[in-house]
């Protein structure tokens, strides 16, 4: 590693998130830092990334999701034309911008009411496969959509769902003060609170 790129995550994830149950370590490890170094992305490791979303399950195999991917000074510059001032604090450090869209239509031209659900889970391997390689995944939702349709060329069929900016860490004390206080790993509520025995409320256990 260079000497712009901190090692990201898995120290600070082992300090501050125990999970309750003997999962694979990548689950807890995986986090969403905004602090991104310069460094670029290697072609191998962005493939990867995009090959692990590859693999995930869908509706009838549809493979629904779609990613634009962002590396030029042009592209990203046109990826910022759309997203929110918040999120521009912070993610122009990133290398790479990534637009995560869903087709709403089936190859037989019916409507595909489970397109949403196989993005996220497209994305969530490609997370995964990014925080396996050291590399950092942070989805922003706060973009103008119907800009990003009109400036990326994005036939209507298709949702806009995230932006996701993809890299290596950065040095966490070059963010404002205020995403400083923010720059750690967040907690979650318990499993069994979100899961329900035969019928809602009903807890599990």
């Amino acid at each position: 590693m260079t000497s712009d790129k901190h090692e990201p995550t898995k120290e600070e994830a082992a300090r501050m998130r125990k999970p309750d149950y003997d999962i694979h370590p990548l689950f807890v490890q995986r986090w969403s830092p905004r602090a991104f170094a310069a460094a670029p992305v290697r072609d191998q490791d962005l493939f990867a990334v995009l090959e692990a979303a590859r693999w995930a399950p869908s509706a009838a195999n549809e493979q629904p999701w779609r990613f634009i991917v962002a590396r030029s000074d042009e592209e990203k510059k046109r990826f910022r034309a759309f997203i929110n001032e918040g999120n521009l604090r912070w993610c122009t450090a990133a290398p790479v911008l990534l637009l995560v869209l869903s087709d709403r239509t089936m190859q037989s031209g019916r409507d595909n009411r489970a397109h949403a659900f196989d993005a996220g889970a497209a994305w969530g391997y490609l997370a995964l496969e990014a925080a396996n390689r050291g590399l950092i995944t942070h989805p922003m939702g706060g973009f103008d959509r119907e800009a990003a349709r009109q400036a990326l060329g994005v036939p209507d069929r298709y949702d806009l769902h995230a932006v996701v900016a993809l890299g290596y860490r950065g040095d966490p004390a070059a963010l404002p003060d205020d995403l400083k206080a923010r720059e750690q790993p967040s907690q979650r509520r318990p499993a069994l609170e979100s899961a329900f025995a035969g019928r809602f409320g009903v807890p599990l256990g």
